[in-house]
């Protein structure tokens, strides 16, 4: 049941809100340190990604032509990274 002092609807401010007190009754500066913390936690991301691993056929020094070389599996070698 709601008193006179509570209403059911939110105003505007209050469906925007951040967070709001349910409880107790704090004073500018805990509202503040409160604020900064909970920015603070939303702005940290996540945990860091690791590199991906590169791979050898992307790497620029195979865009170099490796001389020929003749031979027995030569034609299999041709094709790998080196």
């Amino acid at each position: 049941m709601a008193g006179p002092q509570e209403s059911t609807e939110q105003t505007p401010e209050q469906r925007r809100a951040l967070f709001r007190v349910v409880r107790g009754n704090p004073d500018d500066h805990e509202l503040a340190a409160l604020t900064a913390v909970v920015a603070a936690a939303a702005g940290a991301g996540g945990p860091e990604r690791a590199p991906a691993a590169s791979d050898l056929w992307s790497h620029p020094a195979s865009q170099l032509r490796a001389p020929l070389v003749a031979g027995r599996g030569a034609w299999r070698a041709s094709g790998l990274p080196r």
